[in-house]
């Protein structure tokens, strides 16, 4: 039983190397173009306690090279001076406005609703929903809409480029871009519509308005605490096309701070990534983590080495596809791999025994 299981796990490994090559070698960022089109982007943006990022974000938007934006800020009870801010931006300039809210309903998670509020205020062909610690360059807008109509696709979903600081950033944000990379081949995202296919972030998730409108897509997920995976399956199960972008130096996010925020972040949606099973979740983990031990003492040496560099080889290019630090992701390894085991850990917890917190609101 024991040389099976290592043959299982060597096998995996190599499918995790050619899927993560695949997404090194194809095109998985959003491309450059001469064409921009002359149709109307709504900017969403929900926004709660984000006044230390709600201003950067608003001159990101008003320096884009796509004029032919506007921009609607939904104030979702902030506790700081979020609204204060944004108030002063649509002085500045008259494309940007304000939403704020009037309370959340009962059977809604606050930014589901914030976004599905947002969508009626949105005039645009197309609606780009972005979270306020996101940095986008000068011509992101008009490369998405560019890239939608080019495609004809009614989901475009963009994994930014993370912005890693210190030691507790460095041992858990690399891992959501380690399961996404090895498991996922982007390029088939857009060109098959399986729903197993489905992936999305909700940093950055741009729509074509009809399509979302017909589907009414946050209030299909009002309740979901991994919406923006749930939309592109939703979307996918209707046969709308749908792409998954990983992020260059145009589109960037700072996601958490600390190690503890990480920890409760990322367990609201790693099980999400597959497909909403703890018991894949755990395989997953546990074959990363530990198989090298069934490889060890089951195997010969020689394909011993092999696992060893295939995993090796499979980290650097996964990070060279994200654009992080080969170094610091391969001395943190085990920190990482650490770090995924509790986010499932945390997730099983949160989901069993008591409510997910986020933004000082419980998510149940």
């Amino acid at each position: 039983m024991m040389v099976y299981i290592a043959y299982i796990i060597l096998v995996f490994t190599v499918i995790q190397l050619l899927v993560a090559l695949a997404n090194l070698c194809f095109e998985t960022n959003l491309p450059k173009t001469d064409y921009v089109p002359d149709v109307l982007v709504s900017v969403l943006i929900p926004a709660r306690n984000e006044e230390e990022n709600i201003g950067t974000l608003l001159d990101d938007l008003i320096n884009q090279e796509y004029r032919n934006i506007e921009v609607v800020v939904f104030n979702d009870q902030s506790e700081d001076r979020t609204a204060e801010i944004v108030t002063e931006y649509t002085i500045r300039d008259k494309r940007i406005s304000l939403l704020n809210s009037g309370g959340l309903p009962e059977g809604w998670l606050g930014k589901n609703f914030a976004c599905h509020s947002l969508s009626g205020k949105a005039h645009g062909k197309y609606m780009l929903f972005l979270d306020a610690d996101v940095r986008i360059g000068n011509n992101l807008i008009g490369r998405a809409a560019a890239f939608a109509m080019k495609h004809e696709l009614g989901l475009i979903s963009i994994f930014p480029k993370q912005i890693i600081i210190n030691p507790g950033e460095r041992i858990t944000v690399p891992v959501m871009n380690y399961i996404l990379i090895s498991l996922l081949p982007l390029v088939l995202v857009r060109k098959l519509k399986y729903s197993s296919l489905s992936a999305a972030n909700g940093q950055f998730m741009f729509f074509d308005k009809e399509s979302y409108r017909t589907l009414g897509a946050h209030e299909m997920v009002k309740d979901d605490k991994a919406e923006d995976i749930s939309i592109a399956r939703i979307y996918r199960e209707n046969g709308i096309k749908t792409a998954c972008l990983l992020g260059d130096n145009s589109i960037t996010c700072r996601m958490y701070t600390s190690f503890s925020d990480a920890v409760e972040g990322f367990s609201k949606n790693v099980i999400a990534f597959f497909g909403n099973s703890f018991v894949l979740a755990v395989l997953f983990w546990f074959a990363t983590t530990f198989g090298f031990l069934f490889i060890a003492f089951s195997l010969s040496s020689a394909l011993l080495f092999s696992y060893i560099i295939i995993y090796l080889v499979t980290r650097i290019i996964i990070s060279a596809a994200s654009r992080q630090s080969i170094f610091y992701n391969l001395l943190f390894i085990v920190p990482l791999q650490v770090s995924l085991g509790m986010f499932i850990y945390t997730a099983f917890i949160n989901k069993n025994f008591k409510k997910f917190r986020w933004k000082g609101r419980n998510i149940d």
